[in-house]
């Protein structure tokens, strides 16, 4: 008894590739298309801005999308030198949040470029 088998890893009447390379040539310019994509996000990160605060606003603190500290301003009615610990976590809480915020702004943006392979998919890069 013989029998033949055919395999093809094709989805049904999807042409084959006459050569592998252009393949491969196509899936490099799909590579550095999304290399320059990611580029040009990561810059418009620096022009991108968030602000958080703390105390009731009395300590506000300014990041851009490269989780930069860009400002801080504090109010001088909570300046006082007998409570200089609560000055300090004041601005310490404005600075976490202002930083966790900024995280989130680059993680938002950067997965607009990265599309399903954003956040975690590519190593954690964003």
């Amino acid at each position: 008894i013989s029998a033949a088998c055919s395999t093809s890893w094709l989805a049904p009447n999807e042409p084959e590739s006459e050569d592998p390379r252009m393949d491969m040539n196509k899936l490099m310019q799909q590579a550095q298309q999304m290399q320059a994509a990611m580029a040009s996000a990561q810059e418009k990160l620096g022009d991108l801005t968030v602000e958080a605060d703390s105390g009731g606003g009395a300590i506000k603190v300014v990041f851009n999308g490269k989780q930069e500290l860009q400002s801080i301003s504090i109010d001088p009615s909570v300046v006082n030198a007998d409570e200089a610990d609560l000055l300090e976590d004041l601005v310490l809480t404005a600075f976490q949040a202002g930083h966790k915020k900024a995280g989130e702004l680059a993680q938002k943006e950067m997965s607009k470029v990265a599309g399903p392979m954003g956040g975690g998919g590519l190593g954690g890069l964003f």
